[in-house]
């Protein structure tokens, strides 16, 4: 399943705004996966991951994680743990709205991630946040269930499936 954002935009031009959102240009590209689609799963939690072992530790295929970290950047919410195990159960990939690890090692793995930047420190594991619930960042509204389209060369967040 190949596509390229700026195509989809084209596309869905119409859309853009309503079906078809498009994320603010802030996030830095890691993993072994450029390109990489699904189905929306969110998080909502705050330096606390273990919310994120749990959810990675499900089947993820066709799915994307969503993880409102709040934006901290105190330390990181994904590493190269998780990514594997992610990568394991299927899933397509991983937006970090704060920070990852290892990124090198996760620069190997078959995942696509996203993540605003890095820091060197694991996150509490306390197990506090929220599932499944609508979050915010961006300038986009990233609901469960629906898709998300991510490249190269920006994300996409739409109501339908575009592809």
């Amino acid at each position: 399943m190949s596509f390229k954002t700026p195509d989809l935009c084209d596309a869905f031009e119409g859309e853009l705004g309503k079906t078809v959102r498009v994320v603010a240009p802030m996030f830095k590209s890691y993993g072994a996966r450029a390109a990489f689609s699904g189905r929306i799963v969110t998080l909502k939690l705050f330096e606390d991951n273990a919310l994120v072992r749990t959810t990675f530790g499900e089947d993820g295929k066709g799915k994307v994680l969503v993880i409102d970290g709040g934006g901290s950047m105190r330390c990181a919410l994904v590493g190269d743990l998780l990514a594997v195990m992610a990568q394991k159960n299927g899933w397509e990939g991983v937006i970090v709205y704060g920070c990852i690890r290892d990124s090198a090692e996760i620069n190997t793995i078959d995942i696509g991630v996203r993540a605003l930047d890095t820091h060197p420190q694991r996150s509490i594991k306390r197990g506090t946040g929220e599932r499944d619930l609508a979050v915010t960042f961006g300038g986009v509204r990233f609901n469960p269930g629906e898709f998300l389209y991510a490249d190269e060369d920006g994300v996409l967040v739409s109501s339908q499936a575009l592809i």
